[in-house]
């Protein structure tokens, strides 16, 4: 029997994010080989799958990404128990595995991606099998896409928040799309002009604004003119197009678009975080 090192051990985790002394028995078990070791947790794995699925998964990351003509763009996010494994080699190549099959399977929704082939097997059979090594519960949450004209997206730094925008037309600096993908991360905007703010969010907002009018000691008539003029503010900061410029506070995103091209402007966006299901 091979002598497993500690060292041995250690790149054994760091390839499959299981527990040390999980990848110290693999090791003997195989007698020092690699490949049979992580074969054999994964054989077990399933148990450990089955034991985890009430947990909960609220680490992992959200990526995104575009095609090479920048008409389509994904956002996917891999959730596990632990920061520690949402960090590990195999979870991070499983992450980009599946946002790249994502890109270009064709799959329209969350079940149709968990349903598209890595190989000979589904994603969902390879998060299930993948859970058994790392030890913990994985789970694909989110899956979303857009096409526009062009596409651009955001990854934050941490990877667990991530933005894609479309717009109406091409334009020649990549550096705006880039910056609006990260106007739309950082600000967390409602929606994308007035008229793209969800009816339940305009209908909160107004109530909200008529009340504080009258704990104010307006009357009821009065409260909702008021109620309208706070709704108009809300709409200025929490609206994509009419935010201020987080490069430059003294225009508006819309501002910032017309100065690269007149007509140019946003016709869709989405943004995901780690703790959105």
């Amino acid at each position: 029997m091979a002598k497993i090192k500690a060292a041995d051990v250690a790149k054994l985790r760091k390839m499959t994010g299981a527990g040390m002394m999980d990848c110290k028995k693999a090791l003997g078990e195989t007698d020092g080989n690699f490949d049979e070791a992580i074969d054999l947790l994964r054989k077990k794995g399933q148990k450990i799958a089955a034991k985890r699925a009430d947990k909960d998964a609220l680490e992992g990351v959200v990526l995104a990404k575009s095609n090479d003509d920048k008409t389509k763009a994904v956002i996917i996010s891999l959730n596990c128990e632990t920061d520690f494994v949402a960090k590990t080699e195999n979870f991070i190549n499983l992450s980009n595995t599946i946002l790249e099959v994502a890109l270009t399977s064709g799959a329209t929704n969350l079940e149709e991606l968990n349903n598209a082939k890595i190989g000979g097997k589904t994603i969902s059979e390879e998060i299930l099998e993948s859970t058994g090594i790392i030890g913990e519960k994985m789970q694909l949450s989110h899956f979303s896409q857009i096409t526009a004209d062009k596409v651009e997206f955001y990854i934050h730094q941490d990877k667990k928040l991530s933005t894609m925008v479309g717009f109406n037309k091409t334009y020649a600096e990549d550096q705006v799309g880039k910056d609006v993908a990260m106007q739309i991360a950082a600000m967390n905007p409602a929606g994308i002009d007035k008229d793209d703010v969800a009816e339940n969010i305009v209908k909160k907002e107004l109530e909200i604004g008529k009340e504080l009018a009258i704990n104010e000691g307006k009357p009821e008539k009065l409260a909702e003119q008021i109620s309208k003029g706070r709704l108009n503010k809300f709409f200025k900061e929490n609206t994509l197009l009419n935010q201020s410029f987080i490069k430059d506070n003294k225009k508006t995103v819309s501002d910032y678009l017309k100065g690269e091209d007149k007509d140019l402007t946003v016709t869709v966006m989405k943004r995901h975080s780690i703790r959105e299901m």
